[in-house]
């Protein structure tokens, strides 16, 4: 499935203002055909009470990065989707410093699309968590 022709990095720039990932600070980097980049910068606010990094923040950028590379890629037609599974493994943590995250597709079809994202600390390289999720493609009602 090929970029949308409307999938620019200007049109996902604000997309998260006012809502889940513009809270947690959410940044798109790069937008190209099957592949999304977006950073986040590590806050005392986004860490556990254990001090580590909350799980939801690492699932929080890569589900966005996920889903804005999944708009990306719609199929012509298509409304919106919505998803349907996830999953994160955690191989690492981080308590400072930035996490940047690569969103690419294992599957893009036109029911379902399924995203992988790696998740790394910026300074150092070091993954800290792999995602993947399934998104069903929702089509006008006839």
């Amino acid at each position: 499935m090929p970029l949308r022709p409307d999938a620019t990095l200007e049109r996902f720039e604000h997309r998260g203002d006012g809502r889940l990932p513009g809270l947690v600070g959410v940044r798109i980097l790069a937008l190209e055909e099957n592949r999304l980049a977006a950073e986040l910068s590590v806050r005392p606010d986004l860490l556990a009470p254990n001090g580590y990094l909350h799980a939801a923040t690492v699932i929080a950028l890569a589900d966005t990065a996920c889903g804005y590379a999944c708009i990306a890629h719609l199929p012509i037609g298509a409304e919106n989707f919505t998803t349907i599974e996830l999953k994160c493994n955690f191989m690492g943590t981080a308590r400072s410093g930035a996490l940047q995250c690569i969103a690419t597709p294992a599957h893009l079809g036109r029911s379902t699309q399924v995203w992988d994202a790696t998740v790394s600390a910026t300074e150092t390289g070091r993954e800290i968590a792999v995602f993947r999720c399934t998104q069903i493609v929702l089509w006008p009602r006839s």
